[in-house]
């Protein structure tokens, strides 16, 4: 029996197997990371106890800042780890970056498997399931760096969009420099803050997303506050988990 394309829980052992030259096994979901030193708390992509399904993680090394600009010297290492992870058997492949945006289409079109770069990728997905009459809220750590160049390779563009460049916030300093401490009481508090008065200056907000794969631990407590469906890299990741790792359903009629 081979295991080659086999999507299926093993729930028999039984039987003969083979597989491709790998030291691990079982992790549907590749990430890429940047490497950066900061507290990463739960609920944070580079935060592994954040699912409830094993991640595997590849680092990439350069200025974060080439990637908030898109800078095409980055792109060889980005597209190499992408495949280095599919060589570990991912099933799909997420960057840990809502800037990652820039290399969608060169990843893509670099491995075999599906890849989200960038939390932006459910733009498309929200728009259309909100009113035309209702603005999206994109919470981004450079929202100078959030335009139509970038957003076209992610398949949609401005309109229906209100930036909210979170990146100029104290407490959100240790995340966006690199430092070791992080005050997450007061980011906790900030990012409300920052959404509650959004959302009185735009009372035709449908949804929240937040562009930084560091936000996730925050969005409870923005949707909280806003009422509002927050979108995140999480709710990304879990649905491309479900899609390539689907379940077999138990119940009664």
């Amino acid at each position: 029996m081979s295991s080659r394309g086999k999507l299926e829980t093993i729930q028999d052992l039984r039987g003969i197997y083979e597989t491709p030259e790998r030291f691990t096994a079982g992790f549907a979901i590749g990430i890429i990371a940047v490497h950066l030193i900061y507290p990463k708390m739960p609920g944070n992509v580079a935060n592994a106890t954040t699912y409830p399904f094993p991640v595997l993680y590849k680092e990439v090394d350069f200025e974060i800042e080439r990637l908030f600009e898109g800078d095409p010297a980055i792109c060889n290492s980005i597209v190499e780890a992408a495949k280095e992870l599919e060589q570990q058997g991912v099933r799909a492949i997420i960057g840990a970056c809502g800037y990652f945006a820039h290399f969608q289409n060169q990843v893509a079109e670099a491995v075999n498997v599906p890849v989200f770069m960038s939390s932006l990728c459910q733009l498309p997905l929200i728009k259309t399931g909100l009113s035309n009459k209702k603005s999206i809220a994109v919470f981004a750590a450079s929202g100078e760096h959030l335009d139509e160049e970038l957003l076209h390779k992610v398949g949609t563009d401005m309109n229906r969009l209100v930036i909210e460049n979170i990146g100029g916030l104290k407490s959100f300093a240790p995340i966006r420099w690199g430092k070791t401490e992080l005050d997450n009481g007061k980011l906790t508090d900030e990012l409300c803050e920052a959404a509650v008065n959004l959302v009185k200056k735009r009372p035709d907000l449908g949804a929240i997303l937040l562009e930084c794969s560091d936000l996730p631990p925050y969005a409870k407590a923005i949707q909280t506050v806003t009422g509002l469906p927050v979108f995140d890299f999480n709710t990304m990741i879990d649905l491309v988990y479900h899609a390539v790792v689907q379940k077999t359903y138990f119940g009664w009629l």
